[in-house]
């Protein structure tokens, strides 16, 4: 799990350390740094996945004289397909410090601590590496390894979604690609597989524990995702199925109401949100124990209550042992973490919360925290006060 993120003359960052926990909610006006937390881990994974961020292994004894870790790779790739960033000049910070500005991004996993910095080239988007560094062990709390060891960090090779805010919308068919919802599991930047993938996983059993929706007719993923898809739209079913001589599937929903089933319907012919919602439920439900999922406004074309049980599906996620960090807008969805934490879903620990505030060049942070009983220690100006804010000018 990644316990600190360190950004270092990154977009809106001229240098800042987050901590992170097993759930983690950015909250902030807009263009104030959330989602450039997001796409700073995507844009490590997309450079690791694509061979541009290769650590080699070191002995012991290398490691224990101090040599730095080889660099296999050649730096960050801007462009992928997790994250589209531009050239350098989109990536440095414009207040940079350095006579040649350096670029760095930094994770701590646990006891080790893994940097890597590129060099700034204003045209390109392939940033070279400049430096990579060893997990520090200099420091004694930080245990050395004995023996060979790679130093590749788990984030980059654990099971991994990354779900944008512009997800799929409803449509007659979606792709049927077995090397992405198959062979990597991998349901899309905009949820684009994730038919594919409940098709493919359908008879998968949701393991015993925090996502085990108690009213689904079964363990299976495709009840389960029903279960909590029926929380925001009471009696639906879903059904993914191959379209024959095709490469696509379609997907349709199914309503029980007193009178029994009704008849199938396209996704166009329901509301907007249980398509658009749809691949985050199917992100948490098929997450295991180690695995990182990004989302970025779980809460959209969702109406409050939906909202808070988006939350409520993420905070699920954390206890069954995913890190799971979003980014929101909505003030339903960080009181449903804190409604997770008073019911002990997840402990106090588990969730952390920051609020960023920019000015359009540069950006700082608070981080509210929760007690065992939901109640944050503080409320800074502009964190989720609109609502008071408005019903003062109301009645005044």
């Amino acid at each position: 799990m990644i316990d600190r993120l360190t950004l270092h003359n990154y977009k809106a960052f001229q240098h800042a350390e987050l901590p992170l926990g097993p759930l983690t909610l950015l909250t902030g006006l807009n263009s104030s740094g959330k989602s450039s937390v997001l796409q700073s881990i995507g844009l490590l994974r997309q450079s690791y996945e694509s061979g541009d961020l290769a650590l080699s292994a070191l002995t012991d004894e290398e490691r224990r004289a101090g040599r730095r870790t080889n660099v296999s790779g050649r730096g960050f790739l801007l462009n992928g397909e997790l994250v589209g960033l531009g050239t350098g000049e989109d990536v440095l910070h414009e207040d940079f410090t350095e006579d040649e500005p350096r670029i760095g991004l930094a994770v701590d996993e646990g006891a080790y601590h893994y940097g890597w910095t590129a060099a700034y080239e204003a045209e390109q988007n392939l940033l070279p590496l400049a430096d990579a560094d060893l997990p520090d062990t200099s420091e004694g709390e930080r245990e050395r390894p004995a023996g060979p060891e790679a130093v590749t960090p788990a984030f980059l090779t654990a099971p991994f979604q990354y779900l944008h805010a512009d997800r799929i919308s409803p449509a007659e068919f979606y792709p049927r690609d077995h090397q992405a919802a198959i062979g990597r599991g991998f349901l899309g930047v905009r949820g684009e597989h994730t038919v594919n993938y409940l098709r493919h996983h359908r008879e998968d059993p949701v393991p015993e524990g925090p996502l085990r929706h108690p009213k689904a007719a079964s363990d299976l993923l495709i009840d389960q995702a029903a279960a909590w898809m029926g929380d925001l739209c009471p009696g639906v079913d879903i059904q993914a199925d191959a379209i024959k001589g095709t490469d696509a599937v379609s997907l349709s929903y199914g309503f029980r109401g007193t009178l029994g089933a009704t008849k199938r319907r396209r996704p166009g012919n329901v509301g907007f949100g249980l398509t658009y919602v749809l691949p985050i439920v199917v992100a948490c439900l098929s997450a295991r124990r180690g695995a990182l999922i990004l989302l970025e406004n779980p809460e959209a074309h969702l109406h409050p209550q939906g909202q808070t049980q988006m939350a409520t599906l993420a905070a699920s996620a954390a206890a069954q042992g995913a890190q799971v960090i979003m980014e929101s807008h909505s003030d339903h969805v960080i009181n449903g973490v804190r409604l997770a934490v008073k019911q002990g879903r997840i402990t106090p620990e588990q969730a952390v919360f920051h609020y960023f505030r920019g000015d359009g060049t540069g950006v700082d942070f608070v981080s509210p925290r929760v007690d065992a009983d939901g109640m944050l220690d503080q409320w800074p100006p502009g964190f989720f006060d609109e609502l008071e804010n408005t019903l003062d000018q109301l009645i005044g």
